[in-house]
């Protein structure tokens, strides 16, 4: 029997490869370059899967995930999980905090450890990396000078020592993971759906259309904006709502959102996840 494969965001020593463990423990993980390669992979048909990560409870959204599904011909959200994530400073053997001078890492980790280097190592350059392991790689290429921050596995993969622990902002920092695929979830009970749409601009035009989602006393618990990438002021609104696309009052919402807007996309339908403890 063939194996499922699924792609995540690599190389090996990423939390994008620790949640894709998690979530197929059985599967073919396949590691692509960056973030979008690995949602990508799904909508050319290369993988099945695909885990990535949309979100993070310090540094917001990662918009070129966003920006994929709202472009997307046929990926959607089957799953989400939600990762606590634990960052440590990372540097070739013999290295002291007091000698680093460039820190690689993802952007979204940058960001998550910004009091940590502000505070630590305020002259120290920040280098943006496609990941933290691929950050940790060149650490371990003979950066004498740099560390790299991920996680404790990362260090034990490319023969680093861990030089600081736990530098992210909050002891709740975590990211929320999303599993894409070609279909989304059946029901469970449980649920949410993502899904975005466009308005045309004009006074309480967001409101209106928010409106069907109130009257039928649906939960919305995120609701954000991206540019629509054709002319500045036009933005699409990306919302999670609770509840699954094909229960009664749900699909009635989107039915009449769907006749006020000038597009209205499902982004996937799929079961909640639970705050890890």
């Amino acid at each position: 029997m063939k194996k499922r494969k699924v792609a995540y965001l690599g190389p090996a020593g990423t939390y994008t490869e620790e949640a894709a463990s998690r979530y197929a423990p059985d599967a073919v993980l396949v590691p692509y370059p960056t973030i979008f390669h690995a949602a990508e992979a799904v909508e050319k048909g290369e993988t099945g899967e695909a885990v990535v990560p949309i979100e993070n409870s310090l540094y917001g959204s990662v918009a070129d995930i966003l920006d994929f599904l709202i472009a997307a011909k046929r990926t959607l959200i089957r799953d989400e999980m939600l990762l606590r994530i634990e960052h440590c400073l990372m540097a070739l053997p013999g290295v002291r905090l007091q000698g680093v001078n460039t820190v690689l890492a993802h952007p979204q980790a940058l960001g998550q450890c910004r009091k940590f280097l502000m505070e630590k190592l305020p002259r120290a350059q920040q280098s943006p990396s496609v990941s933290n392991a691929a950050a940790a790689a060149e650490v371990k290429g003979g950066r004498k000078d740099a560390a790299a921050i991920g996680p404790r596995r990362a260090a034990e993969i490319y023969g680093l020592e861990v030089i600081a622990e736990s530098i992210q902002d909050s002891r709740t920092n975590i990211t929320r993971f999303v599993v894409l695929a070609p279909t989304d979830h059946a029901p469970t009970g449980r649920d949410k759906t993502s899904f975005c749409y466009d308005v045309k601009d004009e006074p309480g035009v967001l409101y209106r259309s928010l409106r069907p989602l109130a009257d039928r006393r649906i939960n919305l618990s995120k609701i954000e904006s991206r540019p629509a990438g054709d002319m500045l002021g036009r933005y699409i609104f990306l919302l999670d709502i609770d509840g699954h696309r094909t229960d009664g009052p749900v699909a009635e919402a989107l039915k009449e959102m769907r006749a006020m807007t000038q597009m209205l996309k499902v982004l996937g339908s799929y079961p909640r996840a639970s705050l890890p403890q």
